[in-house]
């Protein structure tokens, strides 16, 4: 069963960029792969410009062969890119709309401050905080 999030960027205007991304969704797997790989707005910018995602994992660009039903270790596995799917982000008009919105079970949003930050859409812990800190608990 998929464990579904989003993945967003806070913009300079405010505004947030998000995409889908279908497994993998909890802070354990998503929010450590997105502290220990996507740790920079360049990585961040080049993640989100993918569209939304299957998986997400270390790399964005393959080395070798690589398509959605037969992927390169190691590499995330966009549904545009791999699947030829039409290209799918959405626009939030802030950070508090974006966490308001649907964002799937878990919600990721790299800030203007170079942090991510996480939010679970069910359960005790929907107010966004620190990956970092959600790693610990």
């Amino acid at each position: 069963m998929a464990t579904r999030s989003r993945i967003a960027m806070e913009m300079e205007d405010k505004t947030v960029v998000s995409i889908y991304c279908h497994w993998d969704g909890y802070p354990s797997h998503n929010g450590q792969t997105l502290i220990d790989h996507y740790n920079t707005p360049e990585k961040v910018k080049a993640l989100i410009a993918l569209g939304s995602l299957s998986s997400l994992q270390e790399r964005l660009e393959p080395s070798g062969p690589h398509s959605f039903s037969n992927p390169e270790e190691g590499v995330t596995v966009a549904y545009h890119r791999d699947r030829g799917e039409e290209f799918s982000q959405q626009t939030h008009k802030s950070v508090l709309a974006f966490f308001k919105g649907d964002i799937e079970e878990f919600g990721y949003l790299f800030t203007q401050e170079g942090e991510w930050l996480v939010a679970a859409a069910y359960g005790s812990s929907k107010m966004p905080m620190r990956v970092i800190d959600a790693l610990k608990e």
